[in-house]
């Protein structure tokens, strides 16, 4: 059962439209808050490339069930907006905030979730003197300029507010890491190098805009069962591999971790800034 959490706030939730995004949007939802789902694409990610049979094509989408509908469906139509935007891109970064506030009125929470991971598409290892200078470009441009804009633009709206009655914080930006921003992992030098860009820069933010009661945080998930990992559950031997990285048994769910970002997201999290929190099944402790 819902407790209402997040009645009357506003979220945005980048990468809305598949796997983490979009456990984060219909969680935030659960407890009341409003949606703009924000994506290239309003259709989920397919998890594998037919005509590979591999997860090697991020335009790859499904006709199944968008997260919008899905909102509609549970909540009502008037909790939930649809709104396209490439995060790399700053006008379109900041038409998002400008649709999101012409929806509903304002924007209390951001979840920086957009990402992607080029190094794992390849079939074969990457380690840096192979990686294509491309690969790396397109790595940092999505991991972490989107972090930027979209903190950049949402902070500015958050400036102009007023606190909801129920509470004393101006907003609450949640960037999604991950744990290899804080521990190297095998052939993913431009992935690594980004997350951990990710993770200092949330904690810089965090420094700027204390002062002004916005708590900003960052998740740093294990290795999840999404279409970003799909090659490697299909490899029996890595698989293995990394679910017995895992003390908690296994590849986490994106459920578990959306719980996590509730908690960032809200009240509970009163008095919490500027940190990177680990939701890895004890990854971090092997």
């Amino acid at each position: 059962m819902s407790s209402g959490r997040l009645l009357n706030r506003v979220a945005i939730v980048t990468g809305a439209s598949s796997g983490l995004g979009r456990a984060i949007a219909l969680q935030l939802a659960a407890e009341g808050a409003k949606i703009c789902c924000v994506d290239l694409y309003e259709n989920p990610r397919n998890k594998t490339n037919a005509a590979t049979g591999k997860a090697d094509d991020f335009n790859n989408r499904t006709d199944g069930e968008t997260t919008l509908q899905e909102l509609h469906r549970l909540h009502g139509e008037e909790r939930a907006v649809f709104v396209h935007a490439n995060m790399t891109k700053a006008e379109e970064v900041e038409h998002m905030v400008t649709q999101c506030v012409k929806k509903y009125g304002r924007i209390d929470i951001i979840c920086n979730n957009a990402g992607i991971s080029v190094e794992s598409t390849h079939p074969t290892p990457l380690p840096i003197h192979l990686l294509p200078e491309s690969d790396w470009d397109l790595t940092m441009l999505i991991n972490v300029k989107s972090i930027f804009l979209g903190s950049k633009y949402v902070l500015t709206q958050m400036l102009s507010q007023q606190p909801l009655p129920n509470t004393t914080s101006l907003g609450w930006i949640i960037n999604t890491a991950s744990i290899q921003a804080l521990v190297a992992y095998h052939n993913t030098p431009a992935y690594c190098a980004s997350k951990g860009a990710v993770a200092q820069l949330t904690k810089q933010i965090a420094l700027d805009y204390a002062p002004h009661k916005i708590h900003v945080n960052s998740i740093c998930p294990g290795f999840l069962k999404t279409a970003m990992t799909q090659n490697l559950q299909n490899s029996p031997i890595k698989k293995e591999a990394i679910d017995k990285a895992h003390p908690f048994g296994g590849m986490g769910r994106v459920e578990d971790v959306a719980k996590a970002v509730l908690f960032l997201a809200s009240d509970d999290c009163a008095w919490v800034t500027g940190v990177n929190l680990p939701v890895d099944g004890g990854y971090m402790i092997t």
